[in-house]
């Protein structure tokens, strides 16, 4: 089951999210639901359009059950497959 506590060990696809910060200030506020992920880049759907944001350097905010969770992008960056395998220290 996916918590704030894990949230970096799961799936990302599908959950909602916003960014927080970027390197890119035209992202900065971008809201939308994530329908792809690379290792190094999330695909957010906003508004009928996929924009693609860099992980690293960004902060996300994702919504689990209500519940906003800001998670550093440099935490998220690894192949998806092998980001979910990987153990993480707390955080």
């Amino acid at each position: 089951m996916i918590t704030p506590k894990n949230i970096i060990r799961h799936e990302l696809i599908g959950l909602p999210v916003k960014v927080r910060e970027s390197s890119n200030k035209d992202c900065v506020g971008l809201t939308g639901k994530i329908v792809d992920e690379t290792k190094n880049i999330l695909v957010i759907r906003s508004k009928g359009r996929d924009k693609k944001i860099q992980k690293k350097e960004s902060t996300f905010i994702f919504t689990l059950r209500g519940k906003k969770v800001a998670v550093n992008g440099n935490l998220l960056i690894a192949r998806p497959e092998d980001r979910v395998k990987k153990k993480v220290r707390r955080w």
